[in-house]
């Protein structure tokens, strides 16, 4: 009796993209158009070289941080800010707000007592889409920028910080100057009206009777108009005049993009922006990568960081392998305030390769380049994982094609290392794989490497 011997079938050695490969598992490849600026909004060029100009001190700053001079954490330490000050030609207070401007611009990063770059700074030079998103990461922390004014109450500033975007909102459809008592109207019905709403209301014939909430006062609320204003000021997104506000081009098309994010969630057929973390990452799968990260800002902006993050690694930690690559998808987005979360999971073995990568790109590292900082059974585990993604939601043809995904140089190769690497969906993968695969033997080579893992067998 003869055996066969299964053909020692070659796989291309091609740069991995697991995760790549599990979103073709669902793509459609449905596109929108995109959406045009208002008309007279300069170029992105443009726009980069005024966010550029806008933050050329806290990119001085931060360079100067990450060349080994660390100023240290914030409040700078007295005698790194002097010697900032002296290299820099700046003023103390100048070097303070500069710092704080390329923290929050994530132009660098603190590990401890050392200041690293981020990798915006990295990309500062010959990156416009870095740039820009420095700059409006910069421009969403306005309220940090420029502090609200000593003895106002914590409740009422933040009433005043969620009521802004009407304010933001009305500027940029105004298209031109709006006069400081249309924003302060604007900005005193939204505080009453989000005042109103954190009032506790007393239901039931037993409960006691409570006081109708007492309405800030004109002055407060002029106050807190007069701070958010030249908050943005501070920031670059809106010229102040003698009564009135303009937006500048950079404030203007930041607006225009927030507006036109939620609009997309909102017109998704799924609601994409009011569903759940894992019925949003399904809706949004079958979205190509632009139209999907959209959809993720726009989610992400309906709801406070850390609760979102913790809805996505929560789905992330569930059996759907798509999803779990969809969630890192989105965290990507979050960016700054994810890092050490992501961080935190990187002990997690189900979720350690998709956190290293992460953090790799985050780092800086090329996406291209980013699958080298796994190890070699890192990376088995993330093709069983993707295959496992590619098996419960994609096709047959695509199954086949993920082969040339695999770390490894041959077949039996790729099979040893996945019997070992322990995946809970080895099996499951093994046997969708081999009913799959047109070639007789190496099917029934990964038949065989199923059975063995499924009987523990070597």
């Amino acid at each position: 009796m003869t055996s066969r011997t299964p053909r020692d079938s070659r796989l291309r050695l091609v740069r991995p993209r697991p995760l790549a490969t599990a979103r073709k598992a669902v793509t459609t490849r449905r596109t929108r158009p995109a959406p045009r600026p208002p008309e007279g909004t300069p170029p992105r060029a443009e726009l980069a070289r005024q966010a550029r100009a806008a933050l050329a001190d806290a990119v001085r700053i931060a360079r100067w941080a990450a060349d080994g001079a660390s100023p240290g954490t914030a409040p700078l330490a007295a005698h790194a800010l002097e010697r900032a000050a002296t290299a820099m030609e700046l003023s103390p207070a100048q070097v303070r707000s500069g710092w704080d401007r390329a923290r929050l611009a994530g132009l660098v990063e603190l590990h401890g007592e050392t200041a690293r770059p981020g990798w915006r700074l990295r990309a500062w030079d010959r990156d416009d889409s870095a740039v820009l998103r420095g700059w409006v990461a910069l421009f969403d922390a306005w309220s940090l920028v420029h502090p609200a004014p000593e003895g106002i109450d914590s409740t009422a500033v933040a009433e005043a910080v969620e009521a802004v975007p009407q304010v933001l909102s009305l500027l940029q459809l105004s298209a031109g100057p709006v006069t400081v008592p249309a924003l302060l109207d604007l900005l005193g019905q939204r505080v009453a009206e989000l005042h109103e709403e954190r009032c506790e209301v007393p239901y039931g014939p037993e409960a006691p009777a409570e006081p109708a909430p007492t309405a800030h006062p004109a002055a407060l609320v002029a106050l807190l108009l007069d701070w958010a204003l030249e908050g943005l000021a501070a920031v670059g997104a809106l010229t102040l005049g003698v009564g009135h506000a303009t937006l500048t081009p950079l404030g203007n098309w930041a607006v225009w993009v927030k507006l036109e994010q939620i609009c997309v969630a909102a017109q998704s057929p799924a609601g994409n922006i009011e569903q759940s973390a894992a019925d949003m990452l399904l809706g949004c799968a079958r979205l190509t990568p632009g139209p999907a990260r959209a959809e993720y800002r726009a989610w992400l902006a309906a709801r406070p960081v850390g609760s979102a993050v913790a809805e996505l690694l929560a789905v992330a930690r569930g059996e759907d392998a798509l999803l779990r690559g969809l969630a890192f998808e989105a965290l990507r987005v979050v960016g700054a305030p994810a890092e050490p979360v992501v961080r935190s999971v990187v002990t997690d073995p189900s979720l350690r390769p998709y956190a290293l990568l992460w953090l790799a790109e985050y780092d800086g590292t090329d996406p291209e380049d980013a699958q080298e900082v796994l190890s070699r059974e890192e990376a088995t585990w993330l093709w069983v994982d993707t295959a496992a993604a590619v098996a419960d939601h994609g096709e047959t043809a695509l199954l086949i094609r993920h082969l040339d995904s695999a770390v490894q140089g041959t077949v039996p190769a790729l099979l040893d290392e996945v019997r070992a690497v322990g995946h809970p969906r080895t099996v499951q993968v093994l046997v969708a794989l081999a009913a799959a695969h047109p070639d007789p033997a190496l099917a029934k080579a990964v038949r065989r490497a199923a059975f063995q893992v499924h009987t523990g067998g070597a």
